[in-house]
């Protein structure tokens, strides 16, 4: 294999790749990126077994082939080589070494055999689905959030991307919950969307593909199958395995009838939230709320750090009652409110809180409080 490539492409290239190796692996290949030279294309394949990212790069190809290098160190002198440099790379049977040559630096790198790099199958993907780049952005930015990271629930730690018929209008929705918040995000379905299989995509596949999406164009190609979910951004591809499992009933714990509602300035609300949780105890981040006509009174109390206080108005007429919340929820729910307003729907002391975005009717989240 030689080729010649230009620094810039070839970094881009190999970042969009190298981030799906782990740091640490037990099995040596998955260390590497797979380096496939091929007409004048260098094509890059990268993979732990679950996800796999493929990309490439224009390039000069002086002789065809395929090898495998350690990603990670391939990037980083990548990465430190001058701008606008052009890169030669070169493997021959005679050096058992992947040459990594610009200008006047020169690098030896050691490679293992292209053929015994796995590579995933794309068996059983099918309904392509088209779907505009900045929808499937905002559906993930507004949901992943509450992905778990609680393994023992494995099911819960991904997005549950599936259609959902309501009224006779199709709709793909994603939701994420870990028990606590929940957060869903909907947008009308794609062509031939309707009968696709709901899948639950693992979270490191979510915030790869949404690292992707910044580099894509405007429309990414998404195909699923009850194992393996696949999202094309031109000539990026990523592949991976869905999390096995049945994603709960989540609209059981939406509330449908929560008649106590509350509007506030989001940014006042946020900080305000935030300033009381300066001195809440680590572990539960409880912030109790006293909501009476006109205004709520945000209050943290901790028996060593001390007592907070802070009383902000709202349009709100009901009745006064109290509930907790962790400080934390709060504030990654009113980080995704895009109005100046927020509204929040209460039902009991006990129930579940919903929080609506005036500004974007497609989008629900639901706060657990808390029982303190």
């Amino acid at each position: 294999m030689k080729l010649s490539i230009e620094r810039a492409a070839l970094m881009k290239a190999l970042g969009h790749v190298q981030s799906a190796v782990e740091r640490r692996n037990t099995i040596p290949i998955l260390s590497n990126v797979l380096l496939s030279a091929e007409r004048d294309r260098l094509v890059f394949s990268a993979t732990d077994l679950d996800l796999e990212i493929i990309d490439s790069a224009p390039a000069q190809v002086d002789q065809a082939g395929q090898i495998t290098a350690p990603a990670h160190t391939l990037y980083e002198i990548v990465r430190k080589l001058p701008e606008g440099a052009d890169v030669s790379l070169s493997f021959t049977g005679e050096d058992p070494r992947l040459i990594v040559a610009a200008g006047r630096s020169r690098f030896s790198l050691p490679v293992l055999p292209a053929g015994d790099f796995p590579v995933m199958s794309s068996e059983g993907l099918s309904n392509r689905l088209g779907v505009d780049v900045s929808d499937l952005i905002r559906l993930m930015d507004k949901t992943r959030f509450a992905i778990s990271t609680e393994e023992t629930r494995y099911y819960l730690n991904g997005l549950y991307l599936h259609t959902v018929v309501e009224g006779g209008v199709s709709k793909l929705r994603a939701v994420a919950t870990d028990g606590h918040r929940l957060a869903l995000a909907e947008m009308a379905a794609p062509e031939g969307a309707v009968g696709s299989p709901g899948v639950i995509v693992p979270r490191k596949t979510v915030a790869e593909a949404r690292r992707l999406l910044d580099d894509a164009g405007e429309q990414v190609d998404l195909q699923l199958s009850p194992q393996k979910v696949r999202f094309e951004f031109g000539g990026a591809a990523l592949t991976s395995k869905v999390i096995d499992g049945n994603f709960p009933d989540y609209a059981r714990v939406i509330p449908k009838d929560n008649q106590r509602v509350m509007m506030v300035d989001n940014q006042l609300f946020a900080k305000a939230v935030d300033r009381v949780a300066t001195i809440s105890a680590e572990k539960s981040r409880s912030v109790r709320m006293a909501i009476e006509p006109g205004r709520v009174i945000l209050t943290v109390r901790n028996m060593e750090a001390g007592q907070a206080v802070e009383e902000i108005e709202v349009d709100y007429a009901g009745e006064a009652f109290e509930l907790s919340f962790n400080a934390r929820y709060l504030l990654d729910v009113t980080d995704q409110i895009s109005a100046p307003l927020a509204e929040f729907r209460f039902g009991g002391p006990n129930d579940p809180a919903l929080v609506l975005d005036p500004s974007d009717a497609d989008v629900q989240y639901v706060l657990m409080p808390l029982r303190v």
